[in-house]
Formats: structure tokens, C-alpha cells, sequence
């Protein structure tokens, strides 16, 4: 059976030493979060992710979910305990405001939660997630009396949340749909229609599940722009808002047969005249909807350095235990007919790349979510700006590059078994088959990487990008001079002038000929990501040098730089080869014909 040690040491360094939390105790939430406070709420969640939910995660993606003639589904057995122990203990109102029942802490806190939950059982956790994420998009664009109605019992864990976008016919382009809405005398709508891929769709977890619908009003303007959104509960509501017994027009048709994610109810949803209310303003449902898109991509991002973390710590923990040939340099365990595999220097680059990447994507991870708590909670409108900026330009570099990269060192580590990681029984090949969808949903990675270089990169005249570039430049010209940092300075310098190379081959050569940024949006999207995780190692190894000297954890600490220099001598240097492939253009990707395929 597989293991899991949620990375509190690590997460206390960033919040405490590298990223200063209580920096921000002006901002709402923020006092209530004090050490003592963050210690006790970061033990919690890793004694739940480690004792409960762990342990569900392989019988879980054995047993699945199973779909009853009657349309109810029924979660894997010791989901619906483990889901109870987490509303009780209110883990689903962590950041949620508190005049709907929520504690009001910063968004930075409940991130480092889900990453724990989500490395523990990543099926389990995205029931709680979508809620979440439905819970935010309701408190932006619902009105006052959505509010009131639905997200208090989301808070609860009483009813839980959904997204519906996907349907058979379009993915991405969502202004082909065909779900449709017709208004009522009274004011609701009904929903007709079929989603597909729903997560968390149907479920025995909650006594009520909020769909977050898109549908296209009769008559509205073909495309994206007649596309409304509209909350639609599974169950019919009174005037009070309480429950009745009547369903509301929706229906599991199907639970689809999945890779991964098995504990994770995937349904094909049947809309019949389902009673539904609209948020926001007709046509604008993309503009809500995105609230949720945003936070789900976030979310996607950290499964992928959840199921990277993960697999890592059982590679590791397989490593010091199989023994297999013999060190290079000589036997090191003597007694024993042949030494562990942690020995080999092959062995070691592997998890070392996997090391590497994941204490980087973590603080780019808690880097973000403080930008985030900025957007919403600074009473500083700059800030606010400069945040919403940091977060339009970040979100497609982490969904896209974070679970690019998850997946990969999920089948690194599964290398590290050899044939014991292609058994079921392992539990390894499990992360594996977990960590493939988050490159795929809420967004392809292809689909990221355009909206970077498509989108991103040229809004407001390029703002979030120059900004972005000064601020690592001055990092860069504020350290220069610290000859015990210059082995990460001076790589993070090349690999920025990688990225600047890169952005301004695009700004030359993109406009004129589209296919230019599109063949170079994946690459230019990993240097991106490259170089932020750059950034982020050298401002932990500053931190680490500066509490080195101070007495700090001797151990600990001396770690954290070796690990970061791997980093900056054997990964960081891939941005040379990202910039040559930005720059060779579309021609020979274009060139042969379709046929010709």
C-alpha cells in the first residue's frame, strides 16, 4: 500500500520565512490567521489528508462509483464517513465569508489544505473542490437571495457544488451548445439539455447538489456571447429555501468509464425541464462563469503537484529499500547482497527533478494564492490591480505547466518500481492514471498555452508581463552582489533573458503570422513556467542563507539549497531549448498537408 506525509515543515517555511504571511494581517482574515492559528489549522488537515483520507484512496479507485437503475450513485465505501468528518469539521467554509457561515481565512490557508487532501485522495477531494469553486462563483455574480439560499448549505457541507460547461458536441467552444432555457411568468427558467463529464454530478455525499448550468436563452445571439448561467439544484426548493421532495428535472444518465479518478462520480447529467435561476445577466454566463473556471484551473494546477508529491514520496520510500546492484563507488551496505537503488546517481536524478519541481510549484502555488487574498480583500485598488494582473498572467503557466510536469514525474516515479509499478497492488500506477486528467480538464494544456501567449501576454498594453519582468529583474539587481547566491542568481538571470528573448520574438513575429504563436505557445508557456520556478528558488534560497546564519535548522535548511541548486545546474537550463524551439516558427509544423498525416 502506498504512503503519504503531508509537507507541513515545508509549508510553514513559506508561509512564515519566505512569503511572510503576517505581512498582510491588514487585510480582512489575515489577524484571524495567526501562527498559532495556522500551526493548529495545517496539523489538522494533514492528520485528515494522512489517517482518513488516504487510506480511502486505493479502495476507492478499486470500488468506484456505481450508478442504480433508479439514476442515484453511490461513492465508495468510507467516502460519505470522510466527507462528513470534513463539513463537521468545517473545511469547506475555511475561506468562505463568515456572514454565510464561513471562517473568513486567507485563500493562501485553504490552498496549502487542498494540496494535502488532494496529494491524500485526489478523486475524494474534487467533491469538496467544485463546491468551492461553485461557492465563488455565487458570491461574485449571484444575487443577494442566491446567496443567502445556497451558499450557507455549501458552507455546511449540507449540499454540495457543480459545473456544467461540456456537452457531446462541443468541449472548448462553448458557443456551440445547445442547452437551452425558457423563461417563465415567474421569473425562473427551464433547462433542457445534455452535459457531459460532470464531476461530482450525482452522489449519495450531500442531500442536495447546486448545478452551475451554462444554456443558451431562446433567442439569444448565437456563439459565446448568448451563453447565460444558471443555478439549478437537484432538488426543487420552497419559498424558504428549504428542501422538498420533488427532483428538479435532472438526471444521471451514465457514469462514464474513466482512466483514473475512479471515486470521483463522472456523469452524464439529463436537464428536462429543470427549474433553474439566472446569475447574473442574460448572455454574460461566461463572465460568471470563469469566477469558477479560474479557481477549478488553480485547483487543477495544485493536483498536479499534489499527485507529483505524492508519487514522490513512495519512489523515495521504494528507493531506500530495493536493493539492487551496487553503488559505483563501492558497496554501501556490506552486510547486505546488494545495495539499495537510492544509491545510483540515475536513481538520484530522478528524485531529485521530482524534489526540485514540486518545493518550487508549492511556493509558486502559495505565491499566487496571496495574490489572490490581494485581489479580493486589499482596499488598495493598485494592489488589487496589480494582484488580478499577477493572477490572469500565472493561472494557464500552473494548470498547464504544473500538471504537464505532474504527470511526467508521476511516471518518473513509477520508473523508480520497475515492473513492481506497473501492479495495481503497488498503488503507484494509480498516481499515475490520477494525474493524466488534470492535464486535460478545465481546459486542455494546448488551450492554456494559447490563451498565454494569445490572450495574456498583450492585455492592457502587456502590463502583468512587464510587471512581472521587473520584478524578478530587481530581484536579480538587489542580489547580484551576494556572492553566496550566485548559484542561483546568475542562472536565473539566463533563463530570464530566455523569456524575454521569447516574448519578444512573439511580439515580432506573432501578429503578422497567428500559426507563429500557436506553434510556439506550449514551449513558451514551460519557459514561463521555468523561469517562475526559478524565481521561486531563489527566494527560498535566501531565505534559507539568511536563517542559516541565524541558527536555523541545520539539516533542513542545507537541504533546501542542495535541492535548490539541482534546480538551477540541471533543470532551469531547458529554458535555452524552449527559446529555440519559440523561435524556429510554424513553417515545417505547417507545411505538410493535412493527407499527408
Amino acid at each position: 500500500m502506498t504512503i503519504y506525509k503531508a509537507p507541513v515543515e515545508d509549508v510553514n517555511f513559506l508561509l512564515n520565512d519566505v512569503f511572510q504571511i503576517d505581512r498582510y494581517n491588514n487585510l480582512p482574515g489575515f489577524a484571524d490567521a495567526s501562527a498559532d492559528v495556522r500551526a493548529a489549522i495545517i496539523d489538522e488537515a494533514a492528520k485528515l489528508s494522512e489517517q482518513v483520507l488516504h487510506p480511502l484512496n486505493h479502495s476507492g479507485d478499486q470500488e468506484g462509483c456505481t450508478r442504480h437503475d433508479d439514476g442515484r450513485v453511490t461513492t465508495p465505501k468510507g467516502f460519505k464517513d470522510a466527507f462528513k468528518q470534513l463539513a463537521e469539521g468545517g473545511w469547506l467554509g475555511l475561506s468562505a465569508p463568515a456572514e454565510f457561515g464561513g471562517q473568513g481565512l486567507p485563500v493562501t490557508l485553504s490552498q496549502t489544505v487542498n494540496e494535502f487532501m488532494m496529494s491524500a485522495n485526489m478523486a475524494f477531494s474534487m467533491y469538496p473542490g467544485l463546491t468551492k469553486g461553485a461557492m465563488a462563483a455565487l458570491l461574485v455574480h449571484g444575487s443577494d437571495e442566491q446567496k443567502k439560499t445556497f451558499v450557507p448549505k455549501m458552507v455546511e457541507g449540507r449540499w454540495a457544488g457543480t459545473m456544467n460547461l461540456t456537452e457531446p458536441q462541443c468541449g472548448t467552444d462553448l458557443g456551440l451548445m445547445r442547452t437551452k432555457a425558457v423563461k417563465q411568468a415567474d421569473g425562473t427558467y427551464k433547462i433542457s439539455g445534455t452535459k457531459i463529464f460532470i464531476s461530482g454530478g450525482e452522489q449519495d455525499l450531500t442531500e442536495n447538489i447546486v448545478h452551475l448550468v451554462l444554456a443558451r436563452i431562446e433567442g439569444a445571439p448565437a456563439g459565446i456571447k448568448g451563453v447565460s448561467l444558471f443555478v439549478v439544484p437537484k432538488m426543487k426548493l420552497n419559498a424558504d429555501g428549504s428542501l422538498t421532495n420533488e427532483k428538479n428535472g435532472v438526471s444521471c444518465g451514465s457514469i462514464e468509464h474513466k482512466m483514473g479518478i475512479h471515486g470521483n462520480s463522472t456523469c452524464v447529467l439529463n436537464f428536462d425541464n429543470a427549474v433553474g435561476t439566472l446569475v447574473g445577466e442574460e448572455n454574460k454566463g461566461m463572465q460568471a462563469m470563469f469566477v469558477m473556471m479560474n479557481e477549478a484551473r488553480l485547483g487543477v494546477g495544485v493536483q498536479g503537484l499534489s499527485q507529483s508529491e505524492v508519487a514522490y514520496q513512495n519512489a523515495v520510500n521504494y528507493a531506500r529499500e530495493r536493493l539492487q546492484g551496487r553503488s559505483l563507488t563501492g558497496a554501501k551496505e556490506k552486510d547486505k547482497p546488494a545495495d539499495p537503488i537510492i544509491v545510483h546517481p540515475d536513481v538520484r536524478r530522478t528524485l531529485m527533478s521530482i524534489r526540485a519541481f514540486n518545493e518550487a510549484a508549492r511556493a509558486l502555488v502559495v505565491w499566487t494564492s496571496i495574490k489572490s487574498d490581494l485581489a479580493h480583500r486589499s482596499d488598495d485598488a493598485g494592489e488589487r490591480q496589480a494582484a488580478d494582473d499577477h493572477m490572469g498572467l500565472l493561472t494557464p503557466v500552473i494548470k498547464g505547466m504544473l500538471t504537464d510536469q505532474g504527470f511526467a514525474n508521476a511516471v518518473a516515479a513509477q520508473q523508480m518500481f520497475g515492473g513492481h509499478g506497473y501492479i495495481v497492488e503497488t498503488g503507484v500506477e494509480q498516481f499515475v492514471r490520477d494525474a493524466r486528467i488534470s492535464m486535460i480538464y478545465e481546459g486542455a494544456n494546448g488551450i492554456q498555452a494559447l490563451d498565454l501567449v494569445g490572450r495574456k501576454l498583450g492585455r492592457d498594453g502587456g502590463r502583468a508581463i512587464t510587471a512581472f519582468f521587473g520584478e524578478v529583474s530587481a530581484f536579480i539587481k538587489e542580489n547580484g552582489a551576494n556572492e553566496a547566491l550566485k548559484p542561483f542568481i546568475a542562472p536565473l538571470g539566463a533563463a530570464l533573458k530566455d523569456l524575454q528573448q521569447a516574448t519578444m520574438w512573439l511580439m515580432q513575429n506573432a501578429l503578422a503570422k497567428p500559426d507563429n504563436a500557436g506553434a510556439a505557445s506550449t514551449d513558451y508557456m514551460h519557459l514561463f513556467g521555468l523561469v517562475t520556478l526559478g524565481y521561486m528558488w531563489a527566494r527560498m534560497a535566501k531565505v534559507a542563507q539568511d536563517k542559516l546564519a541565524d541558527g536555523g535548522d541545520q539539516a533542513y535548511l542545507k537541504t533546501k539549497l542542495v535541492t535548490g541548486k539541482f534546480f538551477m545546474e540541471r533543470m532551469l537550463p531547458e529554458t535555452s531549448l524552449r527559446l529555440s524551439r519559440v523561435q524556429s516558427g510554424a513553417d515545417t509544423m505547417m507545411e505538410l498537408s493535412a493527407e499527408a498525416f
